[in-house]
């Protein structure tokens, strides 16, 4: 009788900490959709760009410094590995757009060119999209890393090597600056 207790214990215990395992597995997948989501919109917004230039260039030409600073930070994209490095990448990124969006204002044949308004339009409903890419993978990895520290599946993180997710933090201070747009070039 009691062999049979011990047996029904060590088979429950081992059944609670496949399912932990399995929770854990499936809460990293999310995690891998998630930043998955955000990468698509990066890139779709990567691929809007070389438009935006073209479209800008004929009538920014004083402003070409913010121009270049684009096609830079699109060619530095590809080089990025890891989520800080590709979120302090979109946040340098995002600052310039809104510099270039800021700077159109000075120019009303560019914001009237059809071109450069359906560019803006695309730009505009890519970067709701990647706001919403981003809460959504942060929600993920938040819940993530808290299955990470809560007992008991913090032992079963621990048994297999489950390791923390870093959040999405495009955020830098500078991110967070009013744009400065000067137009006595």
């Amino acid at each position: 009788m009691v062999a049979l207790i011990i047996i029904v214990v060590l088979v429950a215990i081992v059944i609670a900490l496949i399912v932990m395992r399995n929770n854990l597995v499936v809460a990293r997948q999310r995690v891998k959709n998630a930043w998955s989501q955000i990468d698509v919109q990066l890139q779709r917004r990567f691929d809007l760009i070389p438009n935006l230039v073209e479209t800008v260039k004929g009538y920014m030409a004083h402003e070409s410094d913010v121009l270049e600073k684009v096609t830079s930070l699109r060619s530095s994209w590809t080089n990025a590995k890891t989520v800080e490095d590709k979120a302090s990448i979109d946040s340098s990124l995002s600052s310039t757009l809104k510099t270039i969006m800021a700077l159109s204002e000075n120019y009303p044949d560019l914001k009237a060119n059809t071109n450069f308004m359906n560019l803006q339009d695309e730009l505009s409903k890519t970067e709701d999209k990647l706001s919403y890419s981003r809460q959504f993978y942060n929600d993920s990895v938040t819940r993530y890393n808290t299955k990470l520290e809560l007992f008991p599946s913090n032992i079963v993180a621990n048994m297999f090597n489950f390791k923390p997710k870093s959040l999405f933090a495009a955020e830098s201070a500078e991110a967070r600056k009013n744009v400065k747009v000067d137009f006595n070039k």
